[in-house]
Protein backbone atom coordinates (compact mmCIF):
# COMPACT_ATOMS: atom_id res chain seq x y z
CA UNK A 1 0.00 0.00 0.00
CA UNK A 2 2.51 3.04 1.03
CA UNK A 3 4.22 1.85 -3.03
CA UNK A 4 0.90 2.63 -4.40
CA UNK A 5 0.54 6.09 -2.65
CA UNK A 6 3.96 7.00 -3.21
CA UNK A 7 3.74 6.18 -6.98
CA UNK A 8 0.47 7.82 -7.05
CA UNK A 9 1.78 11.00 -5.22
CA UNK A 10 4.52 10.72 -8.06
CA UNK A 11 2.32 10.09 -10.91
CA UNK A 12 0.52 13.78 -9.34
CA UNK A 13 4.25 15.60 -9.54
CA UNK A 14 4.83 14.29 -13.38
CA UNK A 15 1.20 15.59 -14.11
CA UNK A 16 1.71 18.92 -12.02
CA UNK A 17 3.99 20.15 -14.74
CA UNK A 18 1.55 19.56 -17.60
CA UNK A 19 -0.80 21.92 -14.86
CA UNK A 20 1.33 24.55 -14.56
CA UNK A 21 2.22 24.70 -18.41
CA UNK A 22 -1.72 24.68 -19.07
CA UNK A 23 -2.64 26.97 -16.13
CA UNK A 24 -6.46 26.25 -15.98
CA UNK A 25 -9.05 24.06 -14.31
CA UNK A 26 -9.50 21.90 -17.04
CA UNK A 27 -5.66 20.66 -16.79
CA UNK A 28 -5.72 19.90 -13.31
CA UNK A 29 -9.07 17.66 -13.53
CA UNK A 30 -6.96 15.74 -16.76
CA UNK A 31 -4.61 15.40 -14.37
CA UNK A 32 -5.84 14.19 -11.27
CA UNK A 33 -8.33 11.92 -13.43
CA UNK A 34 -5.21 10.65 -14.99
CA UNK A 35 -3.54 9.67 -11.53
CA UNK A 36 -6.64 8.08 -10.19
CA UNK A 37 -7.04 6.02 -13.44
CA UNK A 38 -3.65 4.90 -13.10
CA UNK A 39 -4.06 4.21 -9.46
CA UNK A 40 -7.12 2.03 -10.45
CA UNK A 41 -5.23 -0.14 -12.56
CA UNK A 42 -2.65 -0.84 -10.07
CA UNK A 43 -4.85 -1.44 -7.18
CA UNK A 44 -6.85 -3.72 -9.37
CA UNK A 45 -4.17 -5.79 -10.36
CA UNK A 46 -3.09 -5.93 -6.33
CA UNK A 47 -6.86 -6.63 -5.52
CA UNK A 48 -6.65 -9.34 -8.17
CA UNK A 49 -3.16 -11.29 -7.22
CA UNK A 50 -4.47 -11.31 -3.67
CA UNK A 51 -7.91 -12.85 -4.72
CA UNK A 52 -5.76 -15.52 -6.78
CA UNK A 53 -3.38 -16.24 -3.89
CA UNK A 54 -5.71 -16.84 -1.54
CA UNK A 55 -7.80 -18.78 -3.83
CA UNK A 56 -5.16 -20.93 -4.58
CA UNK A 57 -3.59 -21.21 -0.72
CA UNK A 58 -7.61 -22.56 -0.25
CA UNK A 59 -7.16 -25.23 -2.57
CA UNK A 60 -3.84 -26.29 -1.07
CA UNK A 61 -5.44 -26.53 2.04
CA UNK A 62 -8.44 -28.88 0.58
CA UNK A 63 -6.74 -31.00 -1.26
CA UNK A 64 -3.07 -31.26 0.38
CA UNK A 65 -3.56 -31.40 3.97
CA UNK A 66 -0.15 -32.70 4.39
CA UNK A 67 1.52 -29.09 3.75
CA UNK A 68 0.93 -27.46 6.97
CA UNK A 69 3.46 -25.24 6.74
CA UNK A 70 4.42 -23.32 3.14
CA UNK A 71 4.83 -20.60 1.38
CA UNK A 72 3.31 -19.25 -1.44
CA UNK A 73 3.96 -16.85 -3.95
CA UNK A 74 2.16 -16.12 -7.29
CA UNK A 75 4.69 -15.71 -10.69
CA UNK A 76 1.94 -14.90 -12.93
CA UNK A 77 1.31 -11.01 -12.11
CA UNK A 78 4.73 -9.52 -12.02
CA UNK A 79 5.27 -7.01 -14.60
CA UNK A 80 2.00 -7.93 -15.83
CA UNK A 81 -1.04 -4.53 -16.58
CA UNK A 82 -4.46 -5.29 -15.63
CA UNK A 83 -6.15 -5.25 -19.49
CA UNK A 84 -3.27 -8.14 -19.81
CA UNK A 85 -4.49 -10.49 -17.48
CA UNK A 86 -7.80 -11.30 -19.17
CA UNK A 87 -5.28 -13.00 -22.05
CA UNK A 88 -3.56 -14.97 -19.09
CA UNK A 89 -3.70 -18.81 -19.75
CA UNK A 90 -2.12 -19.94 -16.99
CA UNK A 91 -1.27 -18.82 -13.25
CA UNK A 92 1.60 -20.32 -11.87
CA UNK A 93 3.18 -20.09 -7.78
CA UNK A 94 6.22 -21.05 -6.15
CA UNK A 95 5.61 -23.21 -3.18
CA UNK A 96 8.56 -24.01 -0.45
CA UNK A 97 7.93 -25.76 2.87
CA UNK A 98 9.81 -24.56 5.84
CA UNK A 99 10.11 -25.69 9.66
CA UNK A 100 8.24 -23.18 11.57
CA UNK A 101 10.51 -21.51 13.80
CA UNK A 102 11.14 -18.15 15.20
CA UNK A 103 13.51 -16.39 12.05
CA UNK A 104 11.83 -19.56 9.29
CA UNK A 105 13.87 -20.20 6.37
CA UNK A 106 12.91 -21.60 3.18
CA UNK A 107 14.40 -24.91 2.93
CA UNK A 108 11.73 -27.63 2.50
CA UNK A 109 10.40 -29.51 -0.47
CA UNK A 110 9.22 -26.88 -3.74
CA UNK A 111 6.15 -27.37 -5.88
CA UNK A 112 4.66 -25.02 -8.34
CA UNK A 113 0.95 -24.96 -8.74
CA UNK A 114 -0.54 -24.06 -12.21
CA UNK A 115 -3.71 -22.50 -12.08
CA UNK A 116 -4.83 -23.34 -15.82
CA UNK A 117 -6.97 -20.49 -17.05
CA UNK A 118 -10.17 -20.73 -19.64
CA UNK A 119 -11.78 -17.97 -21.83
CA UNK A 120 -13.44 -15.55 -19.80
CA UNK A 121 -12.28 -16.54 -16.71
CA UNK A 122 -11.54 -12.36 -15.71
CA UNK A 123 -14.20 -10.11 -16.27
CA UNK A 124 -15.44 -7.07 -15.13
CA UNK A 125 -16.94 -8.53 -11.74
CA UNK A 126 -13.28 -10.45 -11.12
CA UNK A 127 -11.60 -13.71 -11.27
CA UNK A 128 -14.46 -16.50 -11.97
CA UNK A 129 -12.28 -19.30 -10.17
CA UNK A 130 -14.26 -21.74 -11.17
CA UNK A 131 -12.72 -21.62 -14.76
CA UNK A 132 -9.04 -22.86 -13.49
CA UNK A 133 -8.14 -26.20 -13.47
CA UNK A 134 -5.25 -26.70 -10.97
CA UNK A 135 -2.28 -28.72 -11.29
CA UNK A 136 0.83 -29.35 -8.72
CA UNK A 137 3.60 -30.53 -9.68
CA UNK A 138 7.41 -31.14 -7.45
CA UNK A 139 10.39 -30.86 -9.10
CA UNK A 140 10.82 -35.29 -10.12
CA UNK A 141 7.48 -34.47 -12.34
CA UNK A 142 8.93 -30.61 -13.37
CA UNK A 143 11.82 -32.82 -14.66
CA UNK A 144 9.86 -35.59 -16.69
CA UNK A 145 8.05 -32.73 -18.03
CA UNK A 146 10.85 -31.12 -19.35
CA UNK A 147 12.79 -34.39 -20.75
CA UNK A 148 9.80 -34.76 -22.48
CA UNK A 149 9.21 -31.41 -24.04
CA UNK A 150 12.95 -30.93 -24.73
CA UNK A 151 12.46 -34.69 -26.64
CA UNK A 152 9.56 -32.97 -29.38
CA UNK A 153 11.96 -29.74 -28.98
CA UNK A 154 14.87 -30.98 -30.27
CA UNK A 155 17.21 -34.15 -31.70
CA UNK A 156 18.29 -35.84 -28.10
CA UNK A 157 15.78 -38.61 -27.13
CA UNK A 158 18.11 -39.37 -25.02
CA UNK A 159 16.51 -39.99 -20.97
CA UNK A 160 19.83 -40.06 -19.37
CA UNK A 161 21.26 -37.46 -21.40
CA UNK A 162 18.51 -35.12 -21.02
CA UNK A 163 17.92 -35.24 -17.18
CA UNK A 164 21.62 -34.98 -16.38
CA UNK A 165 21.90 -31.90 -18.70
CA UNK A 166 18.82 -30.44 -17.50
CA UNK A 167 19.67 -30.45 -13.89
CA UNK A 168 22.88 -29.11 -14.41
CA UNK A 169 21.81 -26.71 -17.17
CA UNK A 170 19.75 -23.95 -17.90
CA UNK A 171 16.91 -23.48 -20.45
CA UNK A 172 17.20 -20.45 -23.09
CA UNK A 173 15.42 -19.36 -25.49
CA UNK A 174 17.45 -21.48 -28.14
CA UNK A 175 17.61 -25.00 -26.04
CA UNK A 176 19.58 -26.22 -23.02
CA UNK A 177 22.27 -24.30 -22.04
CA UNK A 178 25.50 -25.99 -19.92
CA UNK A 179 27.59 -23.17 -18.28
CA UNK A 180 28.38 -21.31 -21.35
CA UNK A 181 27.66 -24.09 -24.46
CA UNK A 182 24.82 -24.91 -25.99
CA UNK A 183 24.29 -28.14 -25.32
CA UNK A 184 21.07 -29.09 -26.88
CA UNK A 185 19.96 -27.21 -29.79
CA UNK A 186 15.90 -26.71 -30.35
CA UNK A 187 14.45 -26.60 -33.57
CA UNK A 188 13.58 -23.50 -35.03
CA UNK A 189 10.27 -23.56 -36.29
CA UNK A 190 8.00 -20.46 -37.28
CA UNK A 191 4.95 -19.55 -34.79
CA UNK A 192 2.13 -21.54 -36.77
CA UNK A 193 4.31 -24.75 -35.99
CA UNK A 194 4.10 -27.51 -33.44
CA UNK A 195 5.57 -30.89 -32.82
CA UNK A 196 3.54 -32.70 -30.18
CA UNK A 197 3.98 -35.27 -27.44
CA UNK A 198 1.06 -37.02 -25.41
CA UNK A 199 2.34 -36.63 -22.10
CA UNK A 200 -0.21 -38.43 -19.88
CA UNK A 201 -3.96 -38.70 -18.98
CA UNK A 202 -4.47 -35.19 -18.40
CA UNK A 203 -2.04 -33.13 -20.78
CA UNK A 204 -0.31 -32.98 -24.10
CA UNK A 205 2.38 -31.12 -24.30
CA UNK A 206 3.41 -29.38 -27.33
CA UNK A 207 6.74 -27.33 -28.54
CA UNK A 208 6.08 -24.20 -30.47
CA UNK A 209 8.76 -21.73 -31.25
CA UNK A 210 10.02 -19.64 -27.68
CA UNK A 211 6.92 -21.61 -25.49
CA UNK A 212 5.47 -24.69 -23.82
CA UNK A 213 2.37 -25.65 -24.82
CA UNK A 214 0.14 -27.21 -22.49
CA UNK A 215 -3.10 -28.97 -24.15
CA UNK A 216 -5.52 -30.10 -21.17
CA UNK A 217 -7.42 -33.22 -22.28
CA UNK A 218 -10.09 -32.45 -20.08
CA UNK A 219 -10.97 -28.63 -21.05
CA UNK A 220 -9.66 -29.12 -24.30
CA UNK A 221 -8.08 -26.15 -23.41
CA UNK A 222 -4.53 -25.21 -25.10
CA UNK A 223 -2.18 -22.97 -22.86
CA UNK A 224 1.27 -21.52 -23.42
CA UNK A 225 3.71 -20.88 -20.69
CA UNK A 226 6.08 -18.50 -21.92
CA UNK A 227 10.33 -19.01 -22.26
CA UNK A 228 11.00 -16.65 -18.99
CA UNK A 229 8.34 -18.75 -17.12
CA UNK A 230 10.02 -22.02 -17.60
CA UNK A 231 13.31 -20.46 -17.28
CA UNK A 232 11.65 -18.93 -13.46
CA UNK A 233 10.61 -22.66 -12.98
CA UNK A 234 13.62 -24.32 -13.60
CA UNK A 235 15.88 -22.45 -11.64
CA UNK A 236 13.57 -22.52 -8.46
CA UNK A 237 13.49 -26.39 -8.76
CA UNK A 238 17.27 -26.26 -9.38
CA UNK A 239 18.53 -23.62 -8.23
CA UNK A 240 21.31 -23.42 -11.63
CA UNK A 241 23.44 -20.73 -11.82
Amino acid sequence: MKNFTLLVVIILLVFSKSVKAQNNGAGVAAAIGGAIAVGAIIASIDQMEEQAELTATEWILHNHPELTSFSLKTLSFDGKKAKDMSGTTVITYKIQEFEPVMDPNLNGKKWVLFGFTSPGWISDYGIDFNKVNWFLIDDSEWMNMMVAYVKVASEEKNESTLKTTLKNGKIVNRGVKLKSSLEIPFFKLSGDMYVVTDYSERLKLLYNERSLGIYLKETTDLVQIGRRDIIDIHDFFFNVD
